[in-house]
């Protein structure tokens, strides 16, 4: 788990069925003093996260386990908000 700011959205026209009602949205992963520390990811959002939020994020297999469908192919999810 790491932190990340919300930077943009994703708008898909096509999805897996699990992800279908799903907000992805693109997060930029920070250090503990705010700096990037790597290139921008796309996650999942099940808490409700908008632009320039500083939100946790959950990567890897567990990142599939917040959502409602288990087993879909996501790499990160969005778990909860920070600050």
């Amino acid at each position: 788990m790491y932190l990340g700011r919300v930077i943009g959205r994703v708008v898909a026209t096509r999805r897996i069925a699990g992800l279908t009602g799903e907000k992805l949205l693109i997060v930029m992963p920070l250090d503990e003093t705010g700096e990037a520390v790597m290139e921008s990811v796309v996650a999942c959002d099940v808490v409700g996260s908008g632009l320039g939020d500083m939100v946790h994020v959950c990567d890897g297999r567990e990142a599939a386990y917040a959502l409602t469908a288990r087993f879909v192919p996501v790499g990160a999810t969005i778990v909860g908000h920070a600050e």
